[in-house]
């Protein structure tokens, strides 16, 4: 009989601890510093601000940022290298092997706040997670400068403005950073 509540005690207390260390991760998750970047490989993009086109590219990366609360700078650094790095484009032999700069592509670069959205519950986005205007703007310019001092080629939508973007994707090819 003692042996049983034993057991069972012991079962009940690897429940609660497990519990435990699920809602631990949960809570590390959110203070994780990422910053979302959606990136398309694309053959042509542009960008559409009150009929007035004023981002346009040809062959390279269209790259819709999102910047949640918990971002910082050093986010932001890592993915602008990582975006630069990231072998997306083909070599000689079709394969994903060369970055922007080996493919002398260009960078589209769009704000997008609804990639912070959270969609696990209900049927209605939530944007708790999206970063307030004020530090996703100084985060996305902080980004595109960033970038421009590593690339040149670099183009861009307008923050916060109401945008139309179009593009032809190449591949298609398209992935989801998130560092």
């Amino acid at each position: 009989m003692k042996k049983d509540w034993a057991i069972l005690l012991n079962f009940t207390l690897i429940g609660f601890i497990n519990s435990q260390l699920n809602n631990f991760r949960k809570i590390k998750d959110s203070w994780k510093k990422v910053v979302k970047g959606l990136i398309q490989r694309v053959s042509s993009a542009s960008v559409t601000v009150e009929n007035n086109i004023v981002g346009e590219i040809d062959n390279g990366i269209l790259l819709l940022l999102g910047i949640e609360k918990n971002d910082d700078e050093s986010a932001v650094d890592k993915l602008v290298d990582k975006l630069l790095k990231l072998r997306i484009f083909p070599d000689d032999d079709g394969k994903m092997n060369k970055n922007i700069q080996d493919s002398r592509g260009k960078i589209l670069v769009i704000s997008q706040f609804t990639l912070a959205a959270d969609t696990s519950r209900g049927t209605r986005p939530g944007f708790s997670t999206a970063a307030h205007p004020e530090l996703a703007k100084r985060l996305y310019d902080l980004f595109v400068d960033n970038l421009r001092s590593k690339f040149p080629f670099v183009e861009t939508g307008i923050f916060a403005a109401d945008m139309k973007v179009a593009l032809v994707n190449d591949g298609p090819v398209t992935f989801m950073l998130e560092v």
